[in-house]
């Protein structure tokens, strides 16, 4: 029988919501391994909407759990409805939706705060020794909540990887250790039972990221 495991999106589109390439191959990836996988995003409203075509914010207003449902085909479910009995481990795409709508680390850095939902559904995994899959800029998620935990955001020293440096030195400054690692790796700590992997952190071809991400989710899946 395949593993159960919960998908947390963050929105719908990288620069306010879930980046959707790393949404789409988690699940592929989940797929492939025949997990059974139930959705789940937080109902709240998006931090702000960005124009994707621009680059630029708008007046609209978007809520999470909606526009997540873009990405689940509508067979998603409010965060607060999740029951980690049914489950044996759990995973967050990145885009700037995890780092705006789950956790203000958008604007705040290490001084953010973590939505309470995320943060509980995080601690009930952590306290169950249920394994936690993150990538692109969700790691910090567990930097924030896991002082001590073991994460990577991608290489510092790379130019690949502009927004690494400025990253782990904030995830050190929580007190958390960062791993140096290439977009098509991925770094468990096997302590915490959190995987990590820098998939967009990384300027890379997608098929680097999509494969970068197929690692992760093995190793979740290794750990449940």
């Amino acid at each position: 029988m395949g593993k159960r495991v919960a998908v947390v999106l963050a929105g719908c589109g990288v620069f306010d919501g879930s980046e959707i390439h790393e949404a789409s191959a988690v699940l592929v990836h989940l797929s492939r391994q025949q997990a059974t996988v139930k959705i789940f995003a937080p109902n709240t409203d998006q931090m702000h909407v960005v124009d994707h075509l621009k680059g630029s914010p708008t007046e609209e207003k978007r809520n999470v759990l909606v526009e997540s449902a873009r990405l689940a085909r509508g067979d998603i479910q409010d965060l607060s409805e999740l029951n980690i009995k049914d489950l044996d481990a759990i995973i967050f795409p990145g885009g700037f939706g995890a780092a705006k709508n789950l956790c203000s680390w958008a604007v705040q850095g290490k001084d953010c705060a973590v939505n309470e939902q995320v943060k509980t559904v995080l601690e009930a995994f952590h306290a169950e020794k249920k394994p936690i899959g993150l990538c692109c800029i969700s790691p910090v998620l567990a930097a924030k909540v896991f002082p001590g935990c073991e994460v990577t955001v991608g290489h510092d020293k790379d130019d690949r990887y502009p927004d690494v440096p400025d990253t782990a030195e904030a995830i050190s400054q929580l007190g958390c250790k960062h791993i140096c690692k290439h977009v098509n790796e991925a770094h468990v700590d096997g302590k915490n039972k959190i995987v990590t992997t820098c998939a967009f952190m990384c300027k890379a071809p997608l098929h680097e990221i999509f494969d970068g991400i197929g690692v992760m989710v093995q190793e979740v899946l290794k750990l449940a």
